[in-house]
């Protein structure tokens, strides 16, 4: 997929207008088209996961997908002799890309896990496997995206005999750090990160263009070509953490983030925590925590009296058998914002 496009070359002295973005979740054919659209120098039209806000299109180039095929292979172990499973929607950016990334290496696309060697899944689905079919997982290796995967689901994973990679990134950017889970997260080959003030940074060759015309964006760019969605982090080295999305609460005249109160709760969970804010009349908002077991309440509460100063631990707390997810396999914040704040 790197022959040199032919798209824009001049006739009578003027360029050819460059063809309409593709709407590859729309193809029939979604790697036919992929190379289809490569080969003509024409771009992609793509749409972030919504887990937070309404879903927003985005404008990339093949080659920003394509140039990151190779590090790819070689992290995975995807080649020419895999069989890759990719359950997830059609509409879901990390679906795409492992389709493409299949054709591209010459490996088979199956239908379900049973005959995978290689299957790519976002956290929750991979934890509904481990508890439904786990002897399927074993000799699967995993990619794992979409959401954070934290330790205990990855060692969960890895007791029934899957091999679990991990990477971070998002729509607008690709690829930005590959590991084992949310903990041992690597720049990725050819990335720069920086870490502003515990805002993430990056830098690459695999990032999208633009928003489609007429669509907001929540990307940020400096005079250097450096870009931020707003996701939270630190960098030590190669070895970045990322704690979450921006997103702030004011309660009793105090700002709290919520990526840093999720942070050092999630450490004591079992399963996932999700923090929003509930409207208060005196206070502004009160700090409310969403879990899915007793146990991991009781185990976030002790976390919270040790770890957090007062202003940032939840004064509500909300045990439900599980959380709603985006059509996209990934928790549904809004979802559970609206539920809680339905309740008090």
């Amino acid at each position: 997929m790197r022959r040199t496009p032919d798209c824009c070359r001049a006739v009578g002295g003027s360029p050819l207008r460059p063809p309409e973005p593709l709407d590859l979740a729309s193809a029939d054919e979604v790697a036919a088209a992929f190379e289809t659209a490569h080969v003509a120098g024409r771009r992609l039209v793509l749409a972030t996961s919504g887990t937070s806000s309404a879903p927003r299109r985005i404008v990339r180039t093949t080659s920003s997908w394509v140039d990151s095929f190779a590090a790819v292979s070689r992290l995975s172990g995807i080649d020419a002799t895999s069989r890759v499973w990719v359950p997830g929607p059609r509409s879901a950016t990390m679906t795409l890309f492992a389709l493409v990334h299949a054709a591209a290496v010459g490996a088979q696309v199956v239908a379900d896990l049973a005959p995978a060697t290689h299957a790519h899944l976002t956290p929750a689905r991979l934890a509904a496997l481990v508890a439904s079919r786990p002897a399927d997982l074993a000799g699967v290796t995993v990619i794992t995206a979409g959401d954070r995967l934290e330790r205990r689901a990855h060692d969960a994973a890895t007791a029934v005999g899957a091999t679990v990679h991990h990477y971070f990134g998002a729509a607008e950017f690709s690829f930005v750090a590959w590991g084992s889970h949310a903990e041992d997260l690597r720049v990725f080959p050819g990335v720069e990160v920086e870490v502003r003030d515990g805002e993430i940074w990056v830098r690459s060759p695999f990032l999208a263009q633009a928003p489609a015309p007429g669509e907001p964006t929540a990307v940020r760019m400096d005079a250097a070509g450096w870009r931020t969605v707003g996701d939270r982090g630190t960098l030590v080295g190669d070895h970045l953490t990322v704690t979450g999305r921006s997103g702030a609460i004011t309660t009793a005249g105090a700002t709290v983030l919520v990526a840093d109160i999720e942070h050092e709760l999630r450490a004591a969970c079992v399963g996932p925590l999700v923090i929003v804010g509930v409207p208060h009349p005196d206070l502004g908002h009160v700090i409310a925590a969403v879990v899915t077991s007793e146990a991991d309440r009781e185990a976030a509460q002790a976390r919270a009296r040790e770890a957090l100063p007062a202003t940032h631990r939840p004064r509500r707390w909300v045990v439900r058998e599980s959380l709603p997810l985006t059509p996209h396999g990934k928790v549904d914040r809004a979802a559970v914002e609206a539920a809680v704040r339905m309740r008090y």
